[in-house]
């Protein structure tokens, strides 16, 4: 009696196996570039990390650009200490950081969104340029919201010039970041997937330090000075200083002031500085340090008024100022001195 022998099952099943779960993969398009846009199908994290990889940008390369402009300008000079400049660096990079997600999600993704809102009909796709046009309009309702909040705090709107500033400058800032995030998010969605927040960075990064050299190269060939208080002599700080407001004092060459109608900040008991006027004579000398005259010292006895003024503003126009208030306050009281017009 011939037997025929059957191949085996168990061998065949497991090659089987395989095939029919590739072609499943294959028939329900599970190819990793969809698994890809299953995980990501808006893109949204793509483009809050561009976007603020992008404001970032813009904050370092405005913030030197301001800078080095203000170097320029009257200011009360730079930070001194390895420590002091590391701390200011860490705030100021903490509060970029912060900002920038604060602004990315509270205009820049809604600005996204009502493009897309808005692109959503047959026909249409969102793309740079409703991305763009989205803008205008989140700006203009983030002014309405910070300012109305604004003028009901101070119970008093502000001009309409300044909303309109408000308006364009938020526009402005937010039209590069809105673009780059619009990007990001798209090429996700089409399975394209990049790291536009490093290239971003990376560019800012490039940007900053160009703006940076440039920078160093207007002042370092002495196309541009740094700013520096006046430096006056004894005969210079004598004359008549005005305070814009009916208050002088006038300095003699032999030493001697005499003061009429001068703001004497000080002490009411409740916790503020108020001006009493001055009336009076006393004296005055001026006040050096590491051998040049960085203010004067004034004493005029009928009022109590003591005390020391820094010199400002330039060779052209001096001026006089000591702080008021707490130290830091930025509060000041300004003398200017009163050119005599020669008949």
């Amino acid at each position: 009696m011939t037997q025929h022998t059957e191949p085996e099952a168990v061998p065949d099943a497991i090659p089987d196996a395989a095939p029919v779960d590739a072609v499943a993969g294959t028939e329900s398009g599970e190819t990793p570039r969809a698994q890809r846009r299953v995980m990501h199908p808006d893109g949204f994290g793509a483009a809050f990390c561009a976007s603020m990889a992008a404001l970032c940008a813009e904050a370092a390369v405005a913030g030197t650009t301001g800078v080095l402009v203000l170097l320029s300008r009257e200011h009360e000079g730079l930070p001194h200490g390895l420590l002091v400049i590391a701390g200011l660096v860490f705030a100021v990079v903490l509060l970029g950081v912060l900002v920038s997600g604060f602004v990315t999600a509270a205009a820049v993704m809604p600005a996204l969104a009502l493009a897309r809102t808005v692109t959503r009909r047959p026909g249409r796709r969102d793309g740079p340029l409703w991305n763009a046009a989205a803008v205008p309009f989140v700006s203009a309702a983030a002014v309405a919201v910070f300012g109305g909040v604004s003028a009901l705090g101070s119970l008093s709107p502000a001009a309409p010039l300044k909303y309109l500033l408000w308006w364009a400058c938020l526009t402005a800032a937010l039209l590069p970041a809105t673009l780059i995030a619009g990007v990001a998010g798209r090429r996700i969605r089409e399975g394209r997937s990049v790291r536009m927040a490093r290239r971003v960075a990376r560019d800012g990064v490039i940007a900053w330090f160009a703006v940076g050299a440039v920078g160093a190269a207007v002042y370092g060939t002495g196309a541009v000075e740094v700013y520096q208080p006046p430096r006056l002599d004894s005969a210079q700080l004598a004359g008549v200083w005005s305070d814009g407001r009916d208050g002088t004092v006038k300095l003699s060459a032999d030493g001697t002031a005499v003061a009429d109608g001068l703001d004497n900040y000080v002490w009411d008991g409740t916790g503020k500085d108020r001006p009493k006027d001055c009336d009076g004579s006393g004296t005055w000398k001026p006040v050096k340090g590491n051998g040049k005259v960085q203010g004067l010292s004034l004493r005029i006895g009928s009022c109590e008024l003591s005390r020391n003024w820094s010199v400002s503003g330039t060779g052209k126009e001096p001026r006089l100022f000591h702080e008021v208030g707490k130290p830091g306050s930025g509060k000041r009281y300004v003398l200017t001195k009163v050119v005599e017009r020669r008949k």
